[in-house]
């Protein structure tokens, strides 16, 4: 027999949303119905008038009340069900990614695949995840067993799951923070937290417990050999760099020299490390520097290829303005150094600086350096991080790549 779950009724505002397809259901927006939600259990989603509208999980700690996790009113949430749900997630990447392009990916990219709140990274035969709902968080003993198995159906052994759960935003779904390794079933726990990909051709080595998020940038896969592409022959400026990805994708696509800079000496020393593990490292050089700084002291036309890739300078909207102050100060420094002729690859992953703020920024800033814009490529993530249409906050990176002119 179904089983039963305590009901919520949502407000007309919110069933519109979710008949949109949206999967939030905000605090002021939901009215429990006699039986009181478990935090992190499941809840069956009313109208006012009693349609059944989804089923999801609770949470009355977070402003984000209910999760949508599923639409389907005939939907049994068991272990089948989430097999079901990584099982098709892995298909899709393998469908839509080369072999190669596998070895280091996004299995699951939260709301996107149906996953609420979760996040796993494959980098070679480590998973990292992150878990932001409360729900998810009681489901993870199933849901990381389940896709350990369903790799290893697939002829990879996973030799681990880390969680990076050191993040704030778990302390508003009323958990805590943490990271370390999951004990998966008869599998022994890795004795170190770095481990050898490689992604376009390069191989990185990927500090997966102190690295920024999870520890590499997979969504820029495609954007890198965009740069590649058009490296040949250019001295290139690499900007925040992090662990190099743009810069190693330059130098083997032929630039003359690239120069990689990032505020983080550790970045660079794994930049450094990972420009000797290519034989790169002649074509390349380093500094652990302020990014606004070096713009502001360099010669014009010493590079002909400036790479901008900051970190998310806004995480809310109330600080959009300011975030946009800070891409314009960067992107005209860009523009003023670069010759006619000169190439710009500038980006942005925050979701709440949209593409349409940042292309006024960017014809503000072509406007005060006096240069005009050659428009060669607009990119976004790469298709392991999938976008939804109704979930507007799945489309978050704007890529673009000009020529000055």
């Amino acid at each position: 027999m179904k089983k039963i779950y305590p009901q919520v009724a949502v407000s007309k505002k919110a069933e519109a949303f979710l008949l949109m397809g949206h999967p939030w259901v905000y605090d002021t927006e939901v009215t429990p119905i006699g039986e009181v939600a478990e935090d992190g259990g499941l809840v069956t989603i009313h109208s006012q008038k009693g349609s059944f509208l989804g089923t999801g999980f609770y949470n009355s700690h977070s402003k984000i009340r209910v999760r949508v996790l599923s639409r389907n009113a005939n939907d049994e949430i068991n272990e089948r069900f989430f097999a079901r749900r990584l099982r098709y997630a892995w298909e899709y990447r393998k469908s839509i990614m080369k072999a190669e392009d596998l070895d280091a990916c996004r299995i699951i990219f939260g709301e996107a695949d149906q996953m609420p709140g979760l996040t796993v990274d494959k980098f070679h035969d480590i998973l990292v995840t992150q878990t932001l709902c409360l729900g998810m968080e009681k489901w993870k003993p199933v849901i990381f067993e389940a896709l350990y198995q369903i790799l290893k159906d697939d002829g990879i052994e996973i030799r681990g799951i880390f969680e990076r759960n050191d993040v704030g935003i778990r302390e508003l779904e009323g958990m805590e923070q943490g990271k370390g390794f999951y004990p998966l079933k008869e599998v022994e726990i890795p004795s170190s937290c770095e481990v050898p990909i490689v992604e376009n051709g390069i191989r990185y080595f990927v500090d997966f417990e102190n690295g920024q998020k999870t520890g590499f940038f997979l969504d820029q896969k495609y954007n890198r050999r965009a740069v590649a592409q058009i490296a040949k022959n250019k001295k290139v400026l690499d900007c925040f760099t992090h662990t190099g990805s743009f810069g190693l994708n330059a130098a083997k696509g032929g630039a003359q020299h690239v120069h990689a800079v990032d505020i983080s000496d550790d970045a660079i020393k794994m930049a450094q490390r990972n420009a000797k593990e290519n034989h790169l490292d002649s074509k390349m050089s380093f500094e652990t520097a302020n990014v606004f700084d070096l713009l502001s002291s360099l010669t014009p036309k010493q590079y002909d290829f400036i790479i901008l890739d900051p970190p998310a300078f806004t995480k809310s909207r109330r600080t959009v303005e300011h975030a946009a102050h800070g891409y314009l100060e960067i992107n005209e420094r860009a523009m003023k150094l670069l010759p006619r002729g000169g190439y710009l690859a500038t980006c942005s992953c925050s979701h709440f600086m949209t593409d349409e703020l940042f292309r006024k920024m960017l014809r503000e800033a072509s406007s005060k350096a006096c240069v005009s814009l050659r428009q060669i490529e607009e990119r976004q993530q790469g298709p392991d991080h999938p976008i939804l249409w109704n979930v507007p906050e799945t489309d978050y990176l704007k890529f673009y790549l000009f020529q000055v002119v």
